[in-house]
C-alpha cells in the first residue's frame, strides 16, 4: 500500500484542490506508467468493464510503485473475494460499482478492512510483500484503505443522505451515463433532469464534509465540473483519451467519422455538431486587437535586421509573439538561439534559413519551423532589397542568445521542419478553403504553439469558432473581413489580428478575388471549437451580460 501517496491524495482534498486521474481500461501497463511520469494523483485500474484479467491489474499496480499517484481497482461488483484480492494484490483502494443503499455501502467498507473493524482475510501477497511485511501492513491498511462507491443509479437517492454517515468513505463518484439509464434515458451521458439531480445529491454530500468525483468529458468539462465542487476528477478514460486525439488529428485532414457498432467503415467523415455557446470556462477577459503594417512595435535586433512586433506584450497576448522580420540586402540575422521554438516563412524577396550547418534556400511562403535550444541563422540572399520573413515564437519575447559557434552539420537531417508551399498538403476547413499546417505538436512532437496557411476563395469563409489559446492572423492577400461577436472589421497588407481566449470569431473573404492569411495558436494542438452562428452576432454575444463584455 502507498501510504504516502494516499497522504498526499487526502492533503490535497482536504486543501480543497482537485486531484486529477485516469480511468484505466486499456492492459498495457505503459498507461499508467505514463500517468505516473505525468504526476497524476490517481489512476483508476477498471476491472468490472472490459477485459483486464488480474495478471494485467497487477502489473498496472506494479506501474505505480515510489511514486504520488495512488492506484484503486474497480471490482466487478460488491463481492467480498474481488474486494479481498483487488487489496491483497497491492491497490490502495477499491471503487465499488452500483452502490444503492447504506447496507451495501457498511458491506464494502467491512470487505476492504482487517478484524475486527472489518472482514478483510490477511493473505501472503503483495500487499503483505508476500508474507513478509504482515505486521506492518496490517498496522497502517485500515487507516489508510479507500473505499469509494460510484452512485450510478436513481435508487440510490433515497440513501444517499444515510450513506454519508458510513464511516471510511472519503469520496463518492457518480456514474452518469448509469444514473441516465436507471432514469429511462439509456444511451445518455446525462439525460434530461439527471445533471440536476446529481448536483443535488453533491450538494448533499458536500455539506456532510465528504467529496465527490466524476468523469470530466472534456478539456472544457475539467474547469466546470471542479466549479461545480467536484473534486476528484477523472481526465477520461485512456481509450477515450485516444480516440478524442484521434479525432482531433483526423478532422484537420478531413478524414475523421464516427465509430459504428459493426466497426465497419462506413460513410462520409462526420463533422462535430457546433456548441449552442462557448464553455463558460472561456469567457475571455481581454478584446481582439488588430495591428496594422506601420502601428506594431518596431526594435532594431542587429544591425540591418529589424523586428515589428503585431502580436505581443503591447496588446497582452500570452505566450505568443508574432511579427515581420526585415532584412537589408545581403543582411544576416547571425547564429542564435531561443528558449522557446520559432516558426519563419518567407514573404518577399530571396532568404535562407540554416539550421546547424543545413541551409535552405526558401521559395515565397516556404517555412522553416526551429525548435527551443536549435542554433539556427537567417539570410537575405539579394543584394538589391529587402527580404522580409513573418516570425511567430512561442514566448512573450523575441530575446535570443547568440551561439558564439554553431556545430558543424553531422547529417542532413535535423529536429527542424522544413515546409515547401508548392508541395504541401492541403485541406479544407470550411466552405471555399484550402488549409496547410506548418506545425503542430503530431508532426513535431514537443512544439509549444501550432500554425500553418489559409486561403480562402471568395465566399470562402471558417465557421464561427473559439480557441482554448490565443491566436494570430496575418492577412497576407487580398482583403479579409473579420468577425467577433459581430463586430466586424477589414484587414488587408499583412494587418494581424490578436484573438484572445474564449473570443467568438471567424474570417470570411467578401471579396471578388482569393484572400490569404499566416495564422498560429498559442497551444500545441491547432483546434478549433465551433459554436452556433448566432454567438458571432451582437445579439447572440455568449458574454454579454448587462451590456459589458
Amino acid at each position: 500500500m502507498n501510504t504516502l501517496a494516499v497522504r498526499r491524495l487526502r492533503e490535497k482534498l482536504a486543501e480543497g484542490q482537485a486531484v486529477y486521474g485516469l480511468w484505466v481500461t486499456l492492459d498495457s501497463p505503459s498507461v499508467t506508467e505514463m500517468a505516473v511520469a505525468l504526476g497524476l494523483d490517481w489512476v483508476v485500474i477498471d476491472a468490472e468493464h472490459g477485459h483486464l484479467d488480474w495478471k494485467e491489474v497487477v502489473e498496472h499496480l506494479r506501474a505505480t510503485v515510489r511514486s504520488e499517484t495512488v492506484a484503486l481497482v474497480r471490482v466487478a461488483d460488491l463481492d467480498r473475494g474481488l474486494i479481498k484480492r483487488a487489496l491483497d494484490l497491492g491497490a490502495d483502494g477499491v471503487v465499488v460499482p452500483w452502490v444503492e443503499t447504506e447496507e451495501q455501502l457498511r458491506r464494502a467498507v467491512s470487505y476492504s478492512r482487517y478484524p475486527p473493524e472489518g472482514c478483510r482475510g490477511i493473505g501472503a501477497e503483495r500487499a503483505t510483500g508476500w508474507g513478509e511485511c504482515f505486521v506492518e501492513h496490517t498496522g497502517e491498511a485500515n487507516d489508510h484503505v479507500l473505499v469509494i462507491p460510484i452512485i450510478e443509479s436513481v435508487r440510490a437517492i433515497d440513501d444517499v443522505p444515510k450513506m454519508c454517515e458510513v464511516e471510511g468513505v472519503e469520496v463518492f463518484f457518480f456514474g452518469p451515463a448509469d444514473f441516465s439509464a436507471s432514469a429511462g434515458f439509456r444511451g445518455q451521458w446525462e439525460g434530461p433532469g439527471v445533471a440536476e439531480t446529481i448536483l443535488k445529491l453533491k450538494d448533499t454530500i458536500r455539506r456532510a464534509g465528504t467529496h465527490c468525483g466524476v468523469v470530466a468529458t472534456g478539456t472544457a468539462n475539467l474547469a466546470e465540473r471542479f466549479d461545480q465542487g467536484f473534486r476528484m476528477i477523472a481526465l477520461g478514460l485512456d481509450g477515450g483519451l485516444l480516440l478524442r486525439s484521434l479525432h482531433e488529428s483526423l478532422a484537420a485532414v478531413g478524414r475523421d467519422r464516427k465509430i459504428k457498432a459493426s466497426f465497419r467503415v462506413e460513410g462520409e467523415p462526420v463533422k462535430p455538431s457546433p456548441l449552442p455557446r462557448p464553455p463558460e470556462s472561456m469567457r475571455p477577459d481581454r478584446p481582439e486587437v488588430n495591428t496594422t503594417v506601420g502601428s506594431g512595435v518596431v526594435s532594431e535586433v542587429t544591425p540591418g535586421v529589424r523586428f515589428e512586433c503585431l502580436v505581443g506584450t503591447q496588446n497582452l497576448a500570452r505566450n505568443l509573439t508574432t511579427g515581420l522580420v526585415t532584412l537589408a540586402a545581403m543582411a544576416e540575422w547571425p547564429a542564435h538561439t531561443h528558449p522557446f521554438s520559432e516558426s519563419i516563412t518567407l514573404l518577399d524577396g530571396r532568404g535562407a534559413v540554416e539550421v546547424e550547418g543545413r541551409r535552405y534556400d526558401l521559395a515565397i511562403l516556404d517555412n522553416v519551423v526551429i525548435p527551443r535550444g536549435v542554433a539556427h541563422r537567417v539570410l537575405n540572399l539579394s543584394d538589391q532589397g529587402p527580404a522580409v520573413f513573418h516570425l511567430a515564437i512561442a514566448g512573450a519575447s523575441i530575446d535570443h542568445t547568440i551561439a558564439l559557434s554553431v556545430p558543424p552539420s553531422t547529417s542532413n537531417e535535423g529536429p527542424e521542419r522544413v515546409n515547401r508551399f508548392a508541395t504541401a498538403h492541403r485541406f479544407e476547413a470550411g466552405p471555399k478553403t484550402e488549409f496547410i499546417d506548418f506545425f503542430n505538436e503530431t508532426i513535431l512532437p514537443g512544439i509549444e504553439m501550432s500554425g500553418g496557411y489559409g486561403r480562402f476563395h471568395p465566399g470562402g469563409r471558417l465557421p464561427a469558432h473559439v480557441h482554448d489559446f490565443d491566436e494570430s492572423i496575418c492577412i497576407i492577400e487580398g482583403d479579409a473581413t473579420c468577425v467577433v461577436e459581430g463586430r466586424s472589421f477589414a484587414m488587408r497588407d499583412r494587418a494581424t489580428a490578436l484573438q484572445p481566449r474564449g473570443r467568438v470569431h471567424y474570417f470570411v473573404n467578401e471579396s471578388d478575388a482569393p484572400m490569404a492569411m499566416l495564422w498560429v495558436y498559442a497551444g500545441p494542438a491547432p483546434i478549433r471549437i465551433m459554436v452556433d452562428e448566432r454567438c458571432a452576432t451582437v445579439e447572440g454575444n455568449p458574454w454579454q451580460v448587462g451590456g459589458s463584455q
